[in-house]
């Protein structure tokens, strides 16, 4: 009987170590960047977004089985101007005392490349949400468990998809584009 119970220990232990965990990996927000550009009249608008976190789950035998999720505080736009920033806080545009956030939910993974993948995923912002894609490059070693780094594009996003729409006199004096190019860098570090 004895016998029985010390093999069935052992078996349950050897199964254990074989089965891998996922690797859960948080935004490191002081070496990525959440970038976005926006053409106007005579040139290009560029900014990003300071305050944010997410976090990439990841299963190396089975990537279609990763996550990812991510947050950005609306508040923390920057486009360098601070009266700008100020007016894309405000009830005209971001709204951001009532939309603070802007989500992201993956809802599918799948690899397109040996450090390549398209992650589909619901995006939240100004209370609509939308589903996009996202292109992800790794930029690191596969190899490396302790740190992951990711190039990020998506198509360009609508503003009037997420009703982020000036007055109509507002948009016509302006000459802001509809479109809006993301730029995104993320590093992030292996949780404990």
């Amino acid at each position: 009987m004895k016998s029985r119970i010390i093999a069935a220990v052992i078996l349950a232990m050897v199964f254990t170590s074989s089965v891998r965990a996922n690797e859960i990996y948080k935004f490191d927000q002081s070496r990525s960047r959440i970038g976005f550009s926006v053409h106007q009249f005579l040139g290009t608008t560029n900014g990003k977004f300071t305050k944010f976190d997410g976090k990439i789950d990841i299963d190396r035998d089975h990537p279609e089985n990763s996550s990812v999720t991510a947050r950005i505080d609306v508040r923390s736009i920057d486009t360098g101007i601070v009266k700008r920033d100020n007016h894309l806080r405000s009830a005209e545009f971001f709204n951001a005392e009532k939309y603070p956030e802007i989500t992201f939910k993956s809802r599918s993974v799948k690899q397109t490349g040996a450090q390549a993948g398209d992650i589909v995923g619901d995006l939240t912002m100004h209370g609509v949400t939308k589903a996009i894609t996202l292109h992800v490059k790794l930029v690191t070693s596969p190899n490396d468990t302790k740190q992951t780094r990711w190039a990020v594009t998506t198509d360009a996003l609508k503003r009037h998809d997420f009703n982020l729409m000036f007055s109509q006199s507002a948009e016509t004096m302006s000459g802001i584009s509809q479109t809006v190019a993301i730029d995104i860098e993320i590093e992030a570090t292996r949780a404990q």
